[in-house]
């Protein structure tokens, strides 16, 4: 493919030690690895937003990404683009032989991806004793946190560990609540920071009960407050109100006057 050759060739001048940019040539792995996340997200932020052309846009920042990665270790003489192409189409041919296997059709798939991947979890890479076996193992430390959460919690609910429904995901949710307050009244700051931590856990194991995904209901969340936000900033300057100077009875007339017409309600 032509754009991809060129898209390749590209990157190899970008990191020229002497004629490319000197920015590129700086950076390794630690340093572009923040960018891979950041366009990833952005990736998702486009899906959510339903903009295919700038979805469009930002898959080619993510693949840029990948291109840039491929060629500094190509540079090191560890792997290149071709070795990463070549690695995920065998990965998936191997991960679907309902497909690609002698048994073909709809042959339990996703036990069959889930087996697969746990044995391969399992085999250990050259130079490597085999590691402890665990239902957990795998689970990318780098996640964002809820995302992370989600997925831990699945891995144990295959092995029945898990709430029988989500009454007691709720439950342990409130129980985590007044853990919180027991935390502040007679505990250290870390003592109230890890019951928090303990409340989000508890939150993302609801959102998989209840099949959401905790990490797009957030920014779902957070789109709507923004959008509220700037409605009630809106409300107070026509008003001629300071939004800094207003007290929090103002700022919150104002915010449940955005509600009502984000709803339709009018003022």
């Amino acid at each position: 493919m032509k754009a991809l050759h060129d898209l390749l060739a590209l990157m190899a001048r970008l990191r020229d030690p002497e004629r490319g940019c000197p920015w590129d040539v700086r950076q390794d792995f630690h340093s572009i690895a923040p960018y891979t996340l950041e366009e990833a997200y952005e990736v998702a932020d486009a899906i959510q937003r339903e903009d295919p052309e700038g979805l469009r846009d930002e898959l080619g920042d993510l693949l840029f990404q990948v291109v840039f990665h491929a060629q500094m270790a190509a540079e090191q003489g560890l792997f290149d683009f071709e070795d990463v192409a070549t690695g995920i189409h065998d990965k998936m041919v191997r991960r679907h032989p309902h497909v690609f296997g002698e048994v073909r059709g709809e042959h339990a798939p996703g036990a069959s991806w889930e087996a697969i991947k746990a044995a391969e979890r399992e085999t250990p890479l050259a130079g490597e004793d085999a590691p402890m076996p665990s239902a957990l193992a795998g689970v990318t430390a780098t996640l964002p946190g809820l995302t992370r959460a989600v997925k831990l919690t699945r891995r144990a609910a295959r092995v029945g560990f898990d709430w029988s429904s989500a009454d007691g995901v709720i439950a342990k949710i409130h129980e985590e609540l007044e853990e919180i307050g027991e935390a502040r009244a007679h505990g250290a700051p870390e003592d109230v920071e890890e019951e928090f931590g303990d409340l989000l856990f508890a939150c993302a194991n609801l959102g998989r009960h209840l099949g959401i995904d905790p990490e797009r209901a957030l920014r779902g969340a957070n789109a709507k407050f923004q959008r509220r936000f700037r409605l009630m900033e809106g409300r107070l300057q026509e008003e001629g109100a300071d939004l800094l100077d207003s007290d929090m009875g103002v700022k919150e007339a104002a915010w449940q006057r955005a509600k009502r017409e984000e709803h339709g309600g009018g003022a």
